[in-house]
């Protein structure tokens, strides 16, 4: 995989400075996750990042009126028939084949992302797609914010792993508290529990995330990357162990070029000219 931007079929993807910008394009399905191509697109374009060495920040918004409708409900009444086909037709076991092939491979590529990405939440976010936004590192919203773990209203859970994202967010009992009742979160409230970092005019909105994403890009990009799987293995480590990788990988961070760049940029009071050695 290199640096080459990948073809998607229902998104736009645009890398400048250093930053990708991942637009889901199907406003005319809200951009909902099923019935389009976006599960591809998304894991394809996490995956890209992965291993692009241009890419340092991944922001990912919606096209139109929404950020993400999640599933596609009018899918959901077929489950027989001409429409077994459908991701939400067949029996139990093909169910569980079809979300495991498909939503969840989301969950899996975000949580392997090692460069920050962040939500520019332009819209409803509901269901799969307040789980997507759940899944960024930082969600930046505006006054047309709405977040809904909305999956208790159709008598279903969030098999995209919702349950795990949001309460690791805004802790279990007001997680709960959304989930098991089904409502909708608007963009004063998001900020007020954690759920968003801050909300701005929708006019201003991706000026305001692209002003973020530039100034994270702007670090040395082996240290960005690597902070941010730090914070990854701190979530899954005992302390003792943790401190074992900060130490291993502090020694070869010490040891690149990008380091003695930034010393010096500091010292000589000037901007760091950072290439990625």
């Amino acid at each position: 995989m290199t640096d080459a931007i990948p073809v998607l079929q229902d998104a736009r993807l645009e890398l400048e400075d250093r930053v990708a910008v991942l637009t889901l394009a199907r406003d005319d399905l809200r951009n909902a996750l099923t019935g389009t191509a976006l599960i591809d697109d998304i894991v394809t374009t996490v995956e890209w990042a992965n291993h692009a060495p241009s890419v340092s920040v991944l922001v990912i918004t919606g096209e139109g009126s929404a950020f993400c409708a999640g599933g596609n409900i009018k899918e959901m009444q077929y489950r027989d028939g001409d429409h077994r086909q459908g991701p939400f037709g067949g029996d139990a076991l093909e169910l569980e084949r079809k979300y495991r092939q498909g939503i969840q491979r989301i969950p899996l590529a975000m949580h392997k992302a090692e460069i920050p990405v962040i939500a520019a939440v332009n819209g409803p976010a509901i269901g799969a797609g307040c789980d997507l936004a759940c899944m960024c590192d930082i969600r930046i919203g505006s006054e047309r914010a709405t977040f809904g773990e909305t999956f208790v209203n159709l008598g279903i859970i969030p098999g995209d792993g919702g349950a795990w994202f949001l309460q690791r967010l805004i802790g279990y009992q007001k997680a709960a508290e959304i989930t098991l009742t089904g409502r909708l979160v608007h963009a004063e409230e998001a900020v007020d529990i954690g759920l968003m970092m801050e909300q701005v005019p929708a006019d201003q909105l991706m000026t305001r995330v692209m002003t973020l994403a530039r100034q994270m890009a702007a670090k040395p990009p082996q240290a960005l990357r690597m902070s941010k799987r730090l914070m990854k293995q701190a979530q899954r480590h005992e302390l003792p162990d943790f401190l074992e990788l900060c130490a291993a990988w502090q020694g070869m961070l010490h040891n690149t070029d990008d380091h003695q760049e930034a010393v010096m940029a500091f010292v000589e009071k000037r901007e760091g000219v950072y290439r990625g050695r």
